[in-house]
């Protein structure tokens, strides 16, 4: 993030809008730097990289938490990461929408639950049906996608649940995705 330093990116500002989505059995918000223990501890665990399909990070929590203070400190236009909190504020994973494509007007879509206590009990799918109904009111975009591995059955259950569509098989790094998407549906009134 130190050319952003190098650059003078625009640096977040007290005022800068935070954001705050309340779904059904989720709230979804902005990052903040006092999610850097956690989210460390899943990016280390390889179990959950597995389901996410990288590698465990191999940098200390320090360093990790440098970079999320940098990345909080200075977001950039084509990412936005949010925490996933049950409703009584702790958080559970992380969600995101990325490469944000405003000619497309289509973004990816990323999500982890990473406390093992809240999988397979519809935390996940509550966070995507919430992010998406906010990107669709309060952004340009008409169109998400995601890629998931063909072996994460639980993963590909609850994005169907979110009304996403399997659309293709996609294989990348040496490993097996299906592409799934949802479509904005725009009505002719």
């Amino acid at each position: 993030m130190y050319w952003k330093k190098l650059l003078n990116w625009p640096k977040t500002s007290e005022k800068s809008k935070k954001i705050f989505i309340e779904g059904k059995n989720i709230n979804l918000r902005s990052k903040k730097i006092e999610d850097a223990e956690l989210d460390y501890k899943w990016r280390v665990d390889p179990e959950l990289s597995a389901l996410d399909a990288t590698v465990p990070i191999n940098i200390s929590l320090r360093e990790f938490r440098n970079h999320l203070k940098d990345e909080i400190k200075y977001p950039v236009p084509w990412s936005v990461k949010l925490g996933i909190e049950n409703k009584e504020g702790i958080l559970i994973g992380n969600i995101m929408y990325y490469d944000i494509d405003p000619i497309d007007k289509e973004a990816e879509v990323g999500i982890i639950i990473g406390d093992r206590e809240f999988h397979g009990k519809g935390y996940g799918t509550d966070a995507l049906i919430t992010l998406k109904n906010y990107i669709f009111q309060e952004t340009n975009l008409e169109s998400l996608y995601l890629h998931t591995l063909i072996t994460n059955e639980r993963a590909r259950k609850s994005f169907k649940k979110a009304g996403f569509s399997e659309i293709d098989e996609v294989r990348k790094d040496g490993m097996n995705f299906i592409k799934m998407n949802f479509k904005k549906q725009i009505s002719n009134n």
